[in-house]
């Protein structure tokens, strides 16, 4: 599974790239998917539940 980030709803609180730095990078105040096959060096599922507007799915 890869991760797909909404990004209407994303509003760049940075929680994903904090948590999966080598999977998402914050541009222009949002979220981006940079390394989608990398979920396995971190934990994607942990970023998309810590998503405070649920912006990330798992695809």
């Amino acid at each position: 599974m890869q991760p797909v980030v909404d990004q209407e709803l994303c509003i760049g609180c940075g929680n994903c790239a904090e948590i999966c730095p080598a999977v998402f990078e914050m541009r222009e105040e949002k979220s981006f998917v940079i390394g989608p096959d990398k979920c396995s060096t971190c934990d994607c599922e942990a970023a998309m539940t810590g998503c405070p507007v649920s912006a990330i799915e798992l695809r």
